[in-house]
């Protein structure tokens, strides 16, 4: 068994990337990947409600909200 204890043959593993004490979020972590030549969606409720497809949707449903409402007012 003196065989397995030193594996010279194995070729090494890379070292872990070091991590930093403050890890980056958000804006500067976007930034980073940026710089890396790579691509981060910015996820989040405010990015979620600038898409066109959900602005329409929202504008048809406060519409409907408001048409109904003026009706009870003014009719009822």
């Amino acid at each position: 068994m003196s065989g397995l204890s030193g594996l010279s043959g194995a070729p090494a593993l890379p070292a872990a990337p070091a991590v930093p004490e403050k890890a980056l979020t958000g804006r500067a972590a976007r930034r980073a990947a940026l710089r890396r030549g790579e691509f981060v969606e910015p996820q989040g409720c405010l990015y979620a409600l600038s898409q066109p497809p959900l602005m329409l949707f929202l504008c048809v449903i406060g519409g409907l909200l408001g048409v109904g409402a003026g009706w009870d007012l003014l009719v009822l």
